[in-house]
């Protein structure tokens, strides 16, 4: 909710050469998304307050994990504060629920929501709409091969019974046949119930070789929890949407050996040096573990970091065309950002079209697992 105000930060404090730049973020910050917000907005206080002579001012919003705040807060962002582009949200719902008023307001909006539909189909509600998770397509088709090279056959799914779910479950409904597994029953649940055991029991009766479940933050733990406590012995998959600290401890002992698809930025220390994008992922890490302490690092908050370096690489070129605050620099704003081509960033390297307005290759998601209640690289891609 809107009215949930978390700050305004992060004001300039030099003479600028082209004026001021003001940028919006609406995170979910409380809520059942939390887990994934609080990174996001952590993230966002540590970034510079000027950029190649253009001062930044943040207007940063909690929308309460609530679709329709999220809503309401874009609409204050551009109406009210009249922000040149607007960061946000944390899931794919609520970034749905803004795609409307960023179209409208000609402002540039960067998701930090997982789905492909944010951004695709690519029509003019969405030309002014990017994000910097990657497509559920492309963390299916990483976990698909996983399962293919490690023998999996039969897959069970259980999903939040939303955009998420059903997004996840569609593209990996895909992927696995694409890669010659069979995915047997679809299970739903909400992200605020407090049993899963109905749901659970069915899986189970299929007696599949692996379980993926597709939820984000905290709430992806219980259906493994109790899949555990029901003895299921096969593989068990997580999407990205669960790579926080919150989940390693609320999950416990009960998450050990959880394989799932990832940005590299969660394991960068045992990267191999040539990998493109460690020196970034290096680069963010110390900057957030420096304030937020050791281990401290999180997907969510690398996701607001790349949308940052999108910003970082377009707004000083469109500075240079137009004045901060006016439509034509959010037009200029929107068209570089586009533009945005060869750009390490701590999940992949950017390379946007007006086609493509997330830039990451396909092979870009690492495979990692949970190993002694920590984040280990398994390979580079799951084929």
């Amino acid at each position: 909710m809107w009215k949930i105000y978390l700050a305004a930060v992060l004001a300039t404090v030099a003479g600028p050469a082209f004026g001021q730049v003001k940028l919006g973020a609406t995170l979910s910050t409380t809520g059942p998304a939390a887990s994934l917000g609080i990174p996001e907005r952590n993230t966002l206080q540590l970034l510079p307050k000027s950029v190649g002579g253009v001062s930044i001012e943040w207007v940063i919003l909690d929308d309460a994990s609530d679709t329709t705040a999220a809503r309401k807060n874009a609409e204050k962002l551009t109406s009210e504060d009249k922000v040149d582009a607007i960061i946000g949200s944390s899931t794919t719902p609520n970034s749905l629920a803004m795609i409307e008023v960023a179209n409208g307001a000609q402002t540039p909006m960067i998701s930090l929501g997982a789905s492909a539909r944010i951004v695709d189909p690519m029509d003019a509600q969405r030309r002014w709409v990017f994000k910097t998770p990657y497509h559920d397509s492309m963390i299916a088709e990483t976990v698909a091969r996983h399962m293919k090279s490690t023998g999996v056959k039969t897959l069970a799914y259980i999903g939040f019974n939303d955009a998420y779910g059903e997004g996840w479950g569609a593209e990996l409904q895909k992927a696995a046949e694409r890669n010659g597994v069979t995915m047997g029953a679809w299970e739903k649940y909400n992200r605020t119930d407090t049993s899963v055991t109905a749901q659970v029991l069915k899986v189970m009766s299929a007696n599949p070789d692996a379980v993926l479940i597709g939820a984000s933050g905290t709430p992806a733990v219980l259906p493994q929890v109790t899949l555990r406590e029901r003895g299921y012995k096969g593989k068990i998959y997580q999407t990205s949407g669960v790579i926080n600290n919150d989940f390693l401890r609320v999950g416990g002992k009960n998450v050990e050996g959880t394989l799932l698809p990832s940005g590299p930025v969660i394991v960068v220390d045992q990267l191999p040096d040539d990998q493109p994008t460690k020196a970034t992922g290096l680069e963010y890490k110390k900057l957030y573990e420096e304030t937020y302490g050791p281990n401290s690092l999180s997907t969510f908050g690398a996701n607001a970091y790349d949308a940052w370096l999108l910003l970082k690489n377009a707004i000083p070129k469109a500075a240079a065309k137009a004045k901060p605050g006016t439509p034509e620099f959010r037009q200029a704003l929107r068209d570089e950002i586009e533009h945005t081509a060869n750009l390490p960033a701590t999940h992949g390297v950017f390379n946007l079209t007006a086609q493509d307005h997330l830039g990451f290759a396909v092979d870009a998601p690492a495979m990692i697992t949970i190993r002694n209640g920590t984040w280990a690289f398994v390979k580079a891609n799951g084929s």
